[in-house]
């Protein structure tokens, strides 16, 4: 349905008027947006002034959330995917007053976002960057850089509450129905990771979502009709979406009765369209000029005359206003929480199990023996895809660990990623754990970081060449440290037929360049074990799983060593007596490959060391002792093998050395041509490893 709300009858509601809290309030967020933009000489302060009515509104009258609190679980949830407005959000923390919480969770005693942290708006290291950072200041629930992501988060947010309600709540014991809200704009609706992430929304009539939809008709260039001219609102009724409109963003009792009608609405998410003036009040006023660029001193003066505030004070906060804001805010949040609280406390006697399970949850933990039937795997020449043993493996654990959780871009059946015996995650069972995201990678990629943002051990899946379509939020979940889980098949030339399209060849040195993401190509099932072992452990670090499609050989432990050496990275799997003549590095399906080559090297006479090196990330946060141990300096003969581009083995095989990587590639054919093709042979890997030995 459409709903438009009654215009205001007054041209200019928000100038001129007395000084009542709501105003003085509102004007305080327009004022400080200026002013720190102005002092940074960088920044976005049309957004923030427009948007000041309806931050106030929301969070004054709608929002449930305990500020001294932050961390409540089930607080409302506040998204700003416009996140180059982020002087709109800082201004709420600061007058809300929000207690700031440290990386373990407890009380600093400071404010999360003080007067003095305002006037260091985008400097080096201050609590108020230019975009919204999470976990460096509190009160800001997910990072918001590229635009989307934060529309995308919102909906993972709303899916991990639906999850959480229908897991733990019980008759008498609502732990969980908070609500989520998201400020976008223009921006974020010409970006298709929000499309994505919208559709799928409504498909799953995710009602505790709503989005707050800034039509400002402005975007860098200029009017936003340079490129954009939908209807927004038509476009998101056929999404599913119920669809209000307001005509005036000052138009306070209009939002108020737009989220009222949210709060009522029971089987589908909420757009609500504001109609604002970017940089509202001022001489910039509707002009791509009050975007992104300071307003200038002469007009902030002129605009702070036009709101009727002191023209010569800067970072000014009326009398009364903070406590205002924060007394609106806490006297409800405060009381919500503290009954939460008792309920809790009720609800650990009468369910005892689920609260233990619940506590685990909350904390990033894991139940006692979450690992303890996970399969090991016999030697086997003819092995196993390491898809295949992914999938076995993801299944043990997850009979252990209920909030693990996810699905795939409309690929389970070729990622293995689905968990046998569990439902579906839909609008008719919100306690389904396999998810289908449908083919939407990107908007799979952000809605994954917002399960994972609400504790949630989350995960997606696709083929690794179509990690490009969601490379956005697989860097954001580095950013903001959230232990996502991302599970790519199909890894090498070894999708044979498929043709180059399906060929990742360069993917693995683009996802090994995002700093603080775990990449991990496992060499054999066992490696495959050890490998889901460490991402669980690690709830702060992100990991891509790099898995194969065709079938690796299990190697045989007991001749090699343990596959737990993948916990750092890279180890020694095979050696010889005394130092090495050379030394095989390789990942995934090419670790047998390099063994078979040591045994033939070995059986010449040559002393030989295999090095399996699965994780670069984890290899590089070893000691030197450690790497000295299992790459010594003084062998400097040293061949890589991977079916992937060379970029980055520079740094393991040094000027000696030599990689036997995929230099070019092209045909569809079946890969044991294309092995033959690009020299992927025992006898090449040999030949290779002869020529680096006597040119060192």
């Amino acid at each position: 349905m459409t709903d438009t709300a009654t215009a205001p009858t007054k041209a200019d509601p928000m100038l001129h008027e007395d000084g009542s809290p709501e105003r003085l309030a509102i004007d305080t967020i327009r004022t400080l947006s200026m002013d720190a933009v102005q002092k940074a000489n960088s920044g976005h302060p049309g957004t923030p002034m427009a948007l000041a009515p309806v931050g106030y509104t929301l969070w004054s009258k709608f929002l449930r959330y305990d500020p001294k609190h932050a961390d409540w679980p089930n607080r409302d949830r506040f998204v700003l995917s416009v996140g180059h407005a982020s002087m709109l959000l800082y201004s709420l923390i600061h007058l809300a007053k929000i207690e700031e919480i440290d990386a373990d969770g407890n009380k600093t005693g400071k404010e999360a976002v003080s007067l003095a942290d305002i006037e260091q708006f985008r400097q080096l290291s201050s609590k108020t960057p230019g975009h919204p950072e999470y976990r460096h200041t509190t009160g800001v629930e997910t990072t918001t850089g590229p635009l989307g992501q934060g529309c995308g988060n919102s909906v993972g947010m709303a899916i991990a509450e639906r999850w959480l309600a229908a897991r733990y709540n019980k008759d008498g014991f609502t732990l969980f129905d908070h609500d989520v809200y998201t400020i976008c704009g223009d921006g974020d609706m010409m970006e298709g990771v929000s499309a994505e992430a919208a559709s799928l929304a409504g498909h799953l009539k995710l009602s505790n979502l709503c989005w707050i939809y800034d039509s400002n008709h402005i975007s860098i260039e200029g009017a936003t009709d340079l490129a954009f001219d939908e209807d927004v609102g038509l476009r998101f009724d056929a999404y599913g979406w119920n669809v209000i409109h307001i005509d005036d963003a000052n138009d306070t009792a209009a939002l108020s009765r737009a989220i009222e009608t949210f709060k009522a609405t029971n089987d589908k998410p909420t757009f609500i369209v504001v109609h604002s003036v970017i940089g509202y009040g001022s001489p910039k006023a509707g002009s791509e000029k009050a975007h992104g660029e300071p307003l200038g001193e002469e007009n902030i003066r002129i605009t702070k005359k036009a709101y009727g505030w002191p023209e010569d004070k800067s970072f000014y906060v009326p009398d009364g206003v903070s406590e205002h804001f924060n007394g609106a805010i806490a006297e409800r949040g405060a009381k919500l929480r503290d009954e939460w609280v008792a309920l809790t406390d009720k609800y650990r006697g009468a369910y005892p199990e689920l609260s233990a399970e619940l506590d685990l949850l909350l904390k990033d933990d894991l139940p006692e023996g979450w690992d303890a039937d996970i399969p090991t795997f016999e030697a086997d020449a003819k092995g196993v895809a390491s898809r295949d043993s992914g999938g076995k493996v993801l299944n043990a654990i997850a009979a252990k660990v209920p909030w693990l959780i996810g699905g795939s871009a409309d690929l389970a059946p070729s990622t293995k990623t689905d968990i046998k015996g569990q439902p579906s995650f839909e609008a008719e069972n919100y306690a389904g754990r396999n998810f289908h995201f449908g083919i939407r990678e990107h908007g799979m990629g952000a809605i994954v970081n917002g399960m994972a943002l609400s504790h949630l051990r989350s995960y997606g899946s696709t083929f690794l060449v179509f990690a490009d379509y969601m490379r956005a939020p697989v860097r954001l979940s580095a950013i903001m440290e959230v232990g996502a889980i991302w599970v790519f098949t199909h890894d090498s030339i070894g999708v044979g037929e498929d043709g180059p399209t399906h060929q990742p060849i360069e993917h693995l040195a683009t996802l090994r360049a995002i700093p603080g993401l775990d990449t991990i190509r496992p060499s054999d099932a066992n490696e495959v074990v050890a490998a889901w072992k460490a991402v669980l452990k690690d709830a702060s670090t992100p990991a891509a799983l790099i898995m194969s499609r065709q079938a690796l050989p299990t190697l045989d432990r007991t001749k090699y060593a343990s596959a737990d050496g993948l916990e750092k990275g890279g180890y020694v799997l095979a050696d010889s007596d005394g130092t090495p003549d050379v030394i095989l590095i390789a990942t995934g399906s090419e670790v047998s490959l390099v063994v078979e080559a040591h045994e033939k090297l070995t059986a010449d006479g040559v002393k030989s060391r295999v090095v399996s090196m699965p994780s670069w990330y984890r290899y590089e946060l070893q000691d030197a002792a450690y790497k000295e141990s299992v790459l010594p300096r003084e062998v400097r003969a040293r061949v890589a093998v991977e079916m992937a581009g060379s970029i980055g083995w520079d740094r393991y095989v040094g000027l000696d050395g030599a990689t036997v990587t995929m230099s070019t590639f092209g045909a569809s054919a079946p890969l044991a041509k294309l092995q033959d093709k690009f020299g992927f042979t025992v006898d090449n890997v040999v030949k290779v490893a002869r020529q680096v030995m006597e040119t060192k």
